[in-house]
């Protein structure tokens, strides 16, 4: 019996060991080779993205004024230059974040492993935003945070934590890490939100001034507008050649009444139509 005691002891120090090893092997988060991550708020943590769904960049039409400002300020951050964070605000569909990941994708091709990994934090955790910023200040790579659709759920919590990002702080916005963020409003609170808040206030217009101005705290404001016709056209013409689709009847007629059914001119619209066209020629599209 002795004997057996000693061989279970010794089978169980075995495998503390192997896991022991395995742990001490695993690489950190911010050390893996992924290119894009997503942050767990609850768990702190950083989750590898094995593929980020984005079109090339040249397939973005419409925006070229946008997309240009925000490539170059990517352009510098990724060379170790100073960099604004950016707002990116307007009309919806039009490419707010899928600018973003395209443009990622672009300086990652570029760069390969010294591009700045992308992260994204979903808007109802921004309150997290101060401790994912630690968590990236001690890495030696270099980080773009994003967050998609940014709104305050707990304006208490939500606006604060993103008012000290944006000023800084003591310790300042890590080098390493720059942040952008869409929102369909110039104004990230809406007005009504924000009446309600300087309400309580002592000096109630100071405080809705200070509400309201938080995209003022952004370096880069870059406003998105609905497409005109020839840009909608434009777009899908541009999406038929990358995917080599040749319908044999006219599309045009087809994807403006598309667009009436949904009632705007868009990137998203476009790209709905030629998903659409796509099927009914029997064929695939996909990022």
């Amino acid at each position: 019996m002795p004997n057996q005691d000693q061989a279970l002891i010794d089978a169980i120090n075995r495998l503390a060991d192997a896991v022991s090893g395995n742990l001490e092997k695993a690489p950190a988060a911010l050390e893996d080779s992924a290119t894009a991550f997503v942050y767990d708020a609850e768990s702190k943590s950083l989750r590898a993205v094995d593929h980020v769904a984005a079109p090339d960049i040249g397939l973005l039409m419409g925006i070229d004024r946008a997309k240009n400002t925000l490539l170059e300020n990517t352009k510098r951050f990724a060379n170790g230059f100073s960099a604004n964070n950016a707002l990116l605000w307007g009309a919806r569909g039009m490419g707010k974040s899928t600018v973003i990941k395209a443009i990622h994708r672009a300086i990652v091709h570029e760069k390969g492993a010294q591009a700045p990994a992308l992260v994204e934090i979903h808007r109802e955790d921004i309150s997290a935003l101060p401790a994912l910023l630690g968590k990236l200040r001690k890495s030696d790579r270099l980080f773009i945070v994003f967050c998609d659709d940014l709104s305050f759920n707990r304006p208490d919590q939500d606006f604060k934590a993103l008012k000290s990002v944006l000023e800084g702080g003591l310790e300042g916005r890590p080098e390493n890490v720059i942040f952008y963020a869409t929102s369909n409003r110039r104004h990230l609170l809406p007005r009504q939100m924000a009446d309600q808040e300087s309400a309580t206030g002592i000096h109630p217009n100071e405080a809705m001034d200070e509400t309201i101005a938080l995209s003022d705290r952004f370096g880069l404001w870059l406003g998105f507008h609905p497409a005109d016709q020839n840009e909608y056209l434009a777009m899908i013409e541009g999406y038929l050649k990358a995917f080599d689709l040749n319908p044999t009847e006219d599309w045009r007629h087809a994807a403006l009444e598309w667009s009436k059914t949904r009632g705007n001119r868009s990137g998203r619209t476009a790209w709905q139509f030629v998903n659409n066209l796509a099927g009914e020629l029997g064929a695939k599209v996909g990022f």
